[in-house]
């Protein structure tokens, strides 16, 4: 384990996070249904070249002291505090709604050099990132209380893993910080449909480049070119043979991904 750190956003949360490594500046932000821990496959990697800060999206590991309510903006005060702390000229390197939190806080930060955005979640057109009866039964579950019926909801029908692959992480610690953060989940998916692609993302004018698998469902791509055009300075890049879930299946890859756009 690294340093453990912690910062105030701007509306007075608590964020946590974790420092390793050496060398230039690097903040690594998880996706929904997660934490920190979620970078464990590529971190060693990334430690070799980089000082990484690795924080806890709030509500979730060492962010729980939540002020306000929430709002995505919120969360790129979150992750614009975490930044400015690790230094200047900042490697961002972000997953799934990390990646929109990731947007949210280019606009707020002048310290971010570059983001690496690895298939941020939008709808756009007729493609649903969460179709209105998916979302409806995610609510009646998580009105339950049901953790793991949100995750394997979560899973299996925004996401589409495969209910082998469920199977294989149930019970790991991986599936257990994510049922520490299943109550983020519903509003999480409500912001990614609320989303703010227009043309206020013209402002981030720094190198950004759009991690996309080919074996991902249907509704990243074009998430992932909507946004491409919206930025000055953007580009797709392909994860050959991967899904949503290259950081398990392809740590090589992606890592070999994040370093190309490094400099």
């Amino acid at each position: 384990m690294g340093e453990l750190r912690s910062v105030e956003s701007a509306d007075g949360s608590v964020i946590g996070f974790e420092v390793v490594g050496a060398g230039p500046p690097m903040v690594l932000v998880h996706g929904g249904t997660a934490d920190r821990s979620r970078w464990a496959p590529v971190l060693p990697r990334l430690a070799e070249r980089f000082t990484v800060h690795v924080l806890d999206r709030r509500g979730r590991g060492l962010s729980t002291a939540e002020a306000g309510d929430y709002h995505i903006e919120r969360e790129g005060e979150d992750v614009a505090a975490v930044v400015e702390a690790a230094g200047r000229d900042v490697y961002l390197v972000a997953h799934s709604y990390g990646a929109l939190c990731a947007l949210e806080a280019a606009l707020v930060s002048t310290a971010i050099g570059r983001m690496t955005l690895y298939e941020p979640p939008m709808s756009t057109g007729e493609h649903r990132v969460v179709p209105p009866d998916t979302l409806d039964r995610l609510r009646v579950v998580a009105a339950g209380d049901d953790a793991e019926g949100i995750l394997e909801t979560f899973f299996r029908e925004v996401i589409e893993v495969s209910t082998a692959d469920i199977e294989a992480m149930r019970g790991t610690p991986i599936w257990l910080a994510r049922l520490a953060a299943a109550h983020t989940i519903g509003r999480e998916l409500d912001s990614v449909e609320a989303f703010d692609s227009s043309d206020r993302l013209s402002r981030i004018g720094i190198p950004v480049r759009l991690l996309l698998g080919t074996e991902s469902p249907g509704y990243f791509r074009p998430a992932a070119e909507l946004i491409a055009r919206r930025l000055p300075r953007a580009d797709i890049a392909p994860l050959y043979g991967q899904d949503h879930l290259a950081i398990d299946r392809d740590p090589e890859q992606l890592t070999a991904a994040v370093f190309a756009f490094a400099s």
